[in-house]
């Protein structure tokens, strides 16, 4: 049984595949077609944790695909009425396919060890491998290639940064992040990075103008994330010289793009002129999250049926 829990789950030619079912997906969206690969499978959707993006474009692509989907409220329980193991040998019986927005990453792997479908993780604190994906077919959509490219992530090491590095490590794009003393990948992360994708091309530095010099991509994500609200103002006071502003973007150079996984704070990680100025691909990022996950399940459910 196939899951998706981080991008390590994945050759570079299983994304390269799921690229290209994404490409042919959203080419026949734009022309009004919307395949239906998926006849009456259905999704469930559970979700620890506050979305927009996630939740409607899996939705929304499940409905494209022909198939259906359940979004799965407090009232079923998780987490607190029957074990994991439980809730998840029963779900996984009525379901195809799984996508699980957790606090800890331990509950997806838990959830997955026990489920007789595919499960997608849809963010946990340590990975969001659909966001990952998502962001490098958008580069490769904007810029025609991968070749040569180089994304900068101006911020915190937190999940989505560890997901973008292990998806440029597959993909051949350097991945260079800055972040202040106690924000950067820890010395294990970083082993383990390397030993999950030893070609990666990994810069750590302090130095938001070294990461970005030569940039295809400065990326950026809040300061503080969902469930670390107690830190904010320490967050706040450590990443002051981090905010993405015109003056960083144009280090890059005119041709770099502006990404972010949303939501944003203006003011603080980026600045308005950056996020709406015309090197920002942010709505094209989060549209080209349902396209990419319409990818996935084609693909994961292609490969579950195998």
């Amino acid at each position: 049984m196939r899951h998706l829990l981080s991008v390590s789950d994945l050759t570079r030619e299983e994304i390269l595949r799921i690229f290209a079912l994404s490409k042919d997906l959203k080419a026949k969206f734009a022309v009004g077609v919307r395949e239906p690969l998926l006849p009456g499978r259905v999704m469930a959707l559970l979700f620890e944790k506050p979305s927009l993006r996630t939740r409607v474009s899996f939705e929304a692509g499940m409905a494209h695909l022909g198939g259906s989907s359940l979004m799965l409220g407090a009232e079923a329980g998780f987490g607190h009425r029957e074990s994991i193991a439980d809730f998840a040998r029963v779900l996984s019986e009525l379901v195809d396919v799984v996508v699980l927005r957790a606090k800890r990453h331990a509950t997806v792997e838990e959830f997955a060890s026990h489920a007789s479908c595919s499960v997608i993780n849809g963010l946990t604190d340590r990975s969001h491998p659909c966001q990952a994906l998502a962001d490098l077919f958008t580069l490769a959509e904007l810029r025609g290639s991968l070749k040569k490219t180089k994304v900068a992530f101006i911020g915190d090491a937190n999940n989505v940064a560890h997901s973008l590095a292990l998806a440029c490590g597959r993909l051949g794009v350097e991945f260079a992040l800055a972040a202040p003393a106690g924000y950067q990948f820890s010395a294990d992360d970083a082993a383990e990075l390397r030993r999950l994708e030893p070609e990666l091309q990994l810069v750590l530095t302090a130095s938001p103008q070294e990461a970005v010099a030569g940039a295809s991509v400065v990326y950026t994500d809040v300061w503080t994330s969902m469930g670390q609200e107690d830190e904010e103002a320490a967050r706040r006071e450590a990443f002051a010289a981090y905010q993405v502003d015109a003056a960083l973007l144009r280090r890059a150079g005119s041709q770099a793009l502006f990404m972010h996984c949303l939501p944003a704070h203006r003011g603080l990680e980026v600045t308005a002129e950056v996020i709406d100025g015309p090197q920002s691909v942010i709505v094209a990022q989060a549209a080209n999250r349902m396209h990419v996950q319409k990818g996935v399940l084609a693909w994961l459910l292609a490969a579950q049926a195998g």
